[in-house]
């Protein structure tokens, strides 16, 4: 009788360095806030759906990530800007 043992298993660290190179080249996409903020949000999306789906939970991870993403691509824009530090 064969057994499967289901090992859970952390993200790969070839994946977070895949993710990174794939999107950081895309962060100072735009000139505008409007463009910094959805080009964040689209990075953010589209990574968490990608960690997410990792733990069957995609939808929430690109949620989580669409935030997060508007929210740094907006506070960089502001930094650009000179409106904070």
């Amino acid at each position: 009788m064969n057994t499967f043992a289901i090992k859970t298993v952390g993200v790969p660290k070839a994946l977070i360095g895949a993710v990174l190179i794939t999107t950081l080249p895309l962060a100072g996409c735009g000139n505008t806030t409007g463009t910094r903020s959805a080009t964040g949000a689209l990075m953010g999306a589209a990574g968490g759906a990608l960690i997410g789906s990792l733990t069957a939970q995609a939808g929430a991870g690109a949620l989580i990530g669409l935030g997060v993403g508007a929210l740094g691509g907006y506070l960089y824009d502001q930094h650009l800007k000179g409106n904070i530090d």
